[in-house]
């Protein structure tokens, strides 16, 4: 693994797991922040959003910096086991909702698997339209180990929202917690999608 300022002057290896919403919005921002993308699907091949290859899951996580989760929840389980080696060192994304699961979000999955990963919890409580053209001065609050603060902060940034962090990765819940306040904001908008929430300060 580089060290973190590496990451940020030579540009991230991120293997996206996952091609969807999500996942291909996130690729094709970082892709053209500079970043080396490639995204890693069951069987896959051939070129993905922004035009960046897919490779099979092991393949794409093979030299990867970093890793985006972006799938559906139940399959987290199966690929997390199957992929724990290839986890471990790497700072892990989990972008992921796992809607009626016992656990909301990966982070013992993934401990589990691979103890010595860095977890981040972030770009999972807005919709993906605030990813693809963020409302000006838009907050995307996340949680990180503290070794993998700075490099989230910058793939926040490459996506053109402000990085809010809320504490270490033991303050997930607190991220999961605006995920149901979304939800009942884009309700009382008529189901607009495209909201986000900001940090006013004063002075």
């Amino acid at each position: 693994m580089r060290r973190a300022s590496h990451w940020l002057l030579a540009g991230m290896k991120i293997a996206v797991i996952g091609k969807g919403n999500i996942g291909g919005t996130l690729g094709t921002k970082w892709r053209a922040a500079g970043h080396d993308v490639i995204y890693g699907v069951r069987d896959g091949s051939g070129e993905g959003p922004g035009g960046a290859p897919v490779q099979g899951i092991s393949d794409a996580l093979k030299d990867a910096d970093v890793v985006l989760l972006a799938v559906p929840g139940p399959a987290v389980p199966d690929i997390v086991a199957e992929q724990g080696t290839a986890l471990a060192g790497k700072v892990v994304i989990d972008a992921v909702n796992r809607m009626g699961a016992a656990q909301f979000d990966s982070r013992a999955l993934i401990a589990d698997a691979a103890p010595s990963a860095r977890y981040v919890r972030a770009f999972n409580t807005l919709g993906w339209e605030n990813f693809a053209d963020p409302v000006p001065g838009s907050n995307l609050f996340f949680a990180a180990d503290p070794e993998a603060r700075a490099l989230a902060e910058e793939l926040i940034s490459a996506v053109g929202l402000e990085s809010a962090f809320v504490g270490d990765a033991s303050a997930t819940a607190t991220v999961d917690g605006l995920l149901p306040l979304w939800f009942a904001l884009v309700s009382q908008n008529g189901g607009k999608r495209k909201l986000a929430l900001r940090i006013v300060r004063e002075g």
